[in-house]
């Protein structure tokens, strides 16, 4: 038989093989740091984008702040305004007050009866005079209860006293000042005239 030595040709192989393994592994390794720079690429790319994206949110909720400021000047601008609408109107409607008020006192004030002074505060009215008897305050009393302008008249106090060497009552009462409706003023109105 015939030996043949394989020996070099397996010792070839062996370095064929562990040339090849080596450059598998340098392929793979080169793979794996080109992966592994890609992932980090990836990432780093994410990551600039998220923050552009944060910033740009920053930026938006610095504008809507803003706008949130100027949406709350302007609500206290507007409350501010309907209050001052509120208080013309409330002008508009009791400017017309004292006219009624001085018209109803002149309707009801009976024969004998002098005011020496009227005194309004808020809805209330102070008046003090002077009456030639008890029965003509208790008279401008009940005429002042049936005005549509006028409710609650109470006497404050009532005594007698000399005016220009006459003897006269002197007297205080207070009654209430009503804003009556457009139709009851109108009828209340009528009938008095």
């Amino acid at each position: 038989m015939i030996r043949i030595n394989l020996l070099p040709y397996r010792e070839m192989q062996r370095a064929a093989r562990l040339r090849h393994f080596s450059m598998l592994l340098g392929a793979v390794a080169i793979i794996a740091v080109a992966l592994i720079v890609l992932v980090y690429m990836v990432l780093d790319l994410r990551l600039s984008n998220q923050h552009q994206r944060n910033e740009y949110l920053k930026s938006e909720i610095t504008k809507l702040d803003k706008d949130i400021a100027a949406i709350k000047a302007l609500k206290e601008q507007t409350k501010a305004l309907l209050s001052r609408k509120q208080v013309v109107e409330e002008l508009q409607t009791n400017r017309a007050s004292a006219v009624h008020l001085l018209d109803e006192l002149v309707r009801d004030l009976p024969d004998g009866v002098y005011l020496r002074s009227i005194k309004q505060t808020g809805n209330q009215i102070n008046l003090t005079g002077y009456a030639q008897s008890s029965a003509r305050v208790s008279s401008l009393m009940r005429n002042l209860d049936a005005s549509p302008w006028l409710e609650g008249s109470q006497l404050i106090e009532i005594k007698s006293a000399t005016v220009q060497g006459l003897r006269a009552n002197e007297f205080a009462l207070t009654v209430n000042l009503v804003q009556p409706d457009a139709a009851s003023a109108s009828n209340g109105n009528g009938g008095k005239s």
